[in-house]
């Protein structure tokens, strides 16, 4: 398993309890297909840098997960399908920095 960070924007004018469904929709899928997540991160409403589907403001979210490579592909394509997910972005979290050897 890989970890991968999951991110994506809700529109901002559903009610708590349709964003908390929308929330669990997303867990549930990353769950059904064998990953867990570690974190979620709720940063709420925030201003968009760009007008998307007439909005100017969405509800944040950021999963930290780990799930098989893949499944990604059916992620991808649960989070295109949900009609109130207006954006989202999955990136791989395995960063290894490596630092300068000093001589």
């Amino acid at each position: 398993m890989r970890n991968y960070e999951v991110a994506f924007i809700v529109h901002p004018d559903l009610d708590d309890t349709a964003f908390q469904e929308v929330i669990d929709r997303v867990k549930g899928w990353i769950t059904d297909g064998g990953g867990k997540i570690t974190n979620v991160d709720l940063w709420g409403n925030r201003k968009l840098a760009y007008e998307i589907r007439k909005q100017t403001e969405g509800q944040y979210i950021i999963m930290q997960t780990e799930m098989e490579p893949t499944f990604f592909g059916e992620l991808e394509r649960n989070l295109k399908l949900q009609e109130s997910i207006m954006r989202f972005m999955i990136s791989s979290a395995n960063l290894q920095i490596e630092t300068p050897k000093k001589e």
